[in-house]
């Protein structure tokens, strides 16, 4: 059967309220800073990957739920502005639309979420033939999407007998358990997309070496972000590293997202691993040019004019 959609995600739609409060420390107590500006996007891990992914040409749908409400049709319209393919989106009025404030920094951020929509997405929202046309599922947000996660597993082992790759960004888990049935997922999974903290926190382990000795056994491929580092890529007794390019940055919001779908263009295309880590940090690189998660993200043209230099 002939695939129709080269990526799908479930998406964590919601909007980021993205706050420039670099030497304004927020406090209680009744006390206002002022701070140097502010922006409205679209947000959510999932949402802002399907962005990039589309952006780089490749066919990508994403299962999720908006309010009927601004906010909704401001996801809307961008989604639909970077390319995704939007039919499984589903309006719902009895849900708000998610909210994230991020309190930024430039170097790090602060995050203050409603989840709202973000957990809107429920089974029977996903149906068989969808994933039957997909060739890879990324999965993001983990902790956040509770209502779909007792379902990953048979989700998950469908789309391996249907020939599917799997990605996963976990993210930060808010409660800070670092459980939720990851450990029944992880084994499905092909490329596994974390920062630093959060593959140590996963794991339980004190340093980054240990953290990848407990999943390297588990997951084909880690590709660790390290932000303006670049990333480390681990397969198969195998260690690869890619630098970040330097560029002037405006925030971090969104980077790591347009890493992983930087990655999975290059897997899809079968490149080798050294040059998926190195478009995803082009694309993670890029990103941070300009406030918010897709903005900075670039084309495929702009992208390939990277490689080429």
């Amino acid at each position: 059967m002939k695939k129709q959609i080269d990526v799908l995600t479930f998406g964590d739609l919601c909007v980021d309220l993205i706050v420039d409060c670099a030497g304004a420390i927020p406090e209680f107590g009744q006390r206002e800073k002022l701070v140097r500006d502010y922006s409205l996007e679209m947000g959510g891990s999932c949402s802002i990957f399907a962005c990039q992914a589309a952006k780089l040409g490749l066919n990508t749908s994403v299962v999720g739920t908006i309010g009927d409400d601004q906010f909704g049709s401001l996801i809307y319209k961008i989604l639909k502005e970077s390319g995704v393919h939007t039919d499984y989106v589903r309006i719902d009025g009895q849900y708000k639309t998610g909210v994230s404030v991020a309190l930024n920094n430039k170097s790090d951020r602060a995050i203050l979420t409603y989840n709202g929509t973000i957990d809107g997405i429920e089974r029977s929202d996903i149906a068989e033939g969808l994933l039957r046309s997909a060739r890879h599922l990324h999965i993001g947000s983990y902790f956040l999407m509770k209502k779909i996660q007792p379902y990953y597993p048979e989700i998950l082992k469908k789309l391996k007998e249907y020939g599917a790759t799997i990605s996963l960004d976990i993210n930060w888990d808010p409660e800070e358990k670092w459980d939720s049935g990851i450990w029944n997922v992880l084994p499905y999974i092909d490329v596994f997309f974390p920062n630093e903290n959060e593959i140590m926190a996963i794991t339980g382990k004190s340093s980054i070496e240990n953290a990848i000795d407990k999943l390297k056994g588990i997951v084909p491929i880690i590709a660790l972000k390290k932000g303006k580092e670049g990333a480390e890529i681990y397969s198969q007794g195998n260690k690869y590293f890619a630098r970040a390019l330097e560029v002037e940055i405006a925030d971090a919001v969104g980077a790591g997202d347009s890493f992983d779908a930087g990655f999975i263009y290059g897997m899809l295309k079968g490149l080798s691993l050294e040059m998926c880590a190195k478009i995803g940090c082009i694309c993670g690189s890029l990103n941070t040019r300009i406030t918010g998660g897709v903005k900075g993200q670039p084309g495929l043209e702009q992208m390939l004019a990277y490689i080429r230099e």
